[in-house]
């Protein structure tokens, strides 16, 4: 008996030394890619949370961004400054950049590591949908650099560099970045991550935390399946898409009235559109050619020729190339957003297709009621809607002709058969039986 007392004793001790906050300890995991918007700053928000309440060891944020909005860049910083656990970020994988609001998010970690190959910088800023000018520059450019230098200030980082990425869109590489302190470290996986921030101390809230991430186990966060949606929603070509859709759509459901699903599908795809278009850099001259290229569309279809619908389709392309390009040109900082060449021709040929689709069937059905409208009233009957001595106006077949009588006079209210035409002049004569059929 005191032999296991003692052999319990003993294994207490050893578990007494083993560090209690390294025991089922998890190391949080979420990734940022895409353009910096209000669904991108949400999940972070969300994902400090998370960790906070699941004792994670710490938070780490995979980072590939071309910037974003102030905004949303903003709330990330403020979420990570204040975070009650350590946060890292580590710009990932090879190619990735932390660009223009990223390099605020990257800045404000505790500790921020980059993998060889990427870099980091270019954050001057820049308005979304027109650039910003003249004394407004300034006093944005100021905030910016006090707010950059406040943050490197904060985590030792190099605040002279900081200051020179937002004034002048200074832009460095991996292994410049830890050259010039403003990284801590380079990492290739984040594997060997967790390995070179072990045994890190690092200050939250107030009180210094030992890093035990050697081996730790990850757990990935994922975003929301409705936050996800928008965030995919903030692409270039997905918000032409369903601009372009939405369009289509409601014009369908002009031509169509009723049928309800393509008006519906239009305005689902605008608001989409809108969702989308609100966090990119929009030129509006760009959405001016293209509704320009949308009335032309429409005209063609009630004058002979196809001159409008060349017309239209020169608007809808020029539109579509100036849809994100603001003017004049923008700081190299403004996320690269533009169209893709091959989706341009491809909406542009679809375009043409359904108004083309439109404009021969309205042909087809104005010529088939030229042609055979007149022939197939022959024989039918109707009733005199005036006096015909010999000319007046009839109602057949539920449309008013006007008509002349052959064996006149014949008063209005009376039955009459047609036996003839003369363009688009109806001859009628009274009919034998008192009413006509419906």
């Amino acid at each position: 008996m005191r032999g296991k007392l003692l052999i319990l004793g003993l294994l207490l001790a050893i578990l007494s030394l083993i560090p209690l906050e390294a025991a089922g300890q998890e190391v949080y995991v979420a990734k940022i890619s895409g353009i910096i918007d209000p669904f991108v700053a949400r999940y972070v928000r969300q994902a400090i949370e998370s960790a906070s309440e699941g004792g994670a060891i710490c938070l780490i944020i995979e980072l590939d961004t071309p910037g974003g909005t102030d905004t949303a860049m903003r709330d990330i910083v403020q979420n990570i400054m204040n975070s009650p656990v350590p946060v890292v970020v580590y710009v990932s994988p090879q190619g990735a950049r932390a660009a223009s609001a990223g390099l605020f998010i990257a800045m404000a970690a505790h500790i921020t590591a980059m993998a060889p190959g990427t870099n980091i910088g270019a954050a001057h800023p820049v308005g979304i949908g027109e650039p910003i000018t003249g004394t407004l520059e300034t006093k944005v450019t100021q905030d910016a650099a006090a707010y950059i230098r406040a943050i490197a200030q904060e985590r030792g980082r190099n605040a002279e560099w900081a200051e020179q990425a937002v004034r002048e869109s200074a832009s460095i590489t991996a292994q410049e970045a830890l050259e010039k302190k403003v990284i801590d470290l380079i990492a290739p996986d984040l594997q060997e991550l967790l390995r070179l921030i072990d045994g890190k101390k690092v200050k939250v809230g107030g009180r210094e935390v030992t890093l035990a991430t050697a081996g730790a186990p990850l757990r990935r966060l994922t975003m929301s399946w409705t936050d996800n949606l928008l965030h995919s929603l903030v692409n270039p070509d997905v918000a032409y898409i369903l601009l372009s859709l939405g369009i289509m759509g409601i014009i369908a459901e002009f031509y169509n009235p009723g049928t309800f699903i393509p008006g519906m599908t239009g305005i689902i795809c605008l608001i989409l559109a809108f969702v989308a278009l609100g966090s990119l850099p929009v030129n509006w001259g760009g959405i001016a050619l293209i509704i320009l290229a949308i009335i032309l569309f429409l005209l063609d279809i009630k004058v002979t020729g196809f001159a409008l619908s060349v017309g239209g389709a020169i608007s809808f392309v020029l539109g579509s190339l100036m849809l994100f390009s603001p003017w004049p040109t923008a700081s190299p900082a403004m996320p690269s957003v533009r169209v893709s060449w091959w989706l341009v021709a491809i909406m542009t040929a679809a375009f043409l297709g359904f108004f083309l689709f439109a404009a021969s069937a309205v042909w087809r059905a104005q010529r088939r009621k030229a042609l055979t409208g007149l022939d197939v009233v022959i024989g039918a009957r109707g009733w005199a809607t005036s006096d015909l001595n010999p000319l007046g106006t009839v109602l057949v077949k539920s449309e008013e002709w006007t008509a002349e009588a052959v064996e006149p006079p014949i008063l209005k209210g009376e039955v009459i058969e047609v036996v003839g035409r003369e363009g688009m002049r109806l001859k009628v004569k009274k009919a034998q039986q008192s009413s006509p059929s419906r």
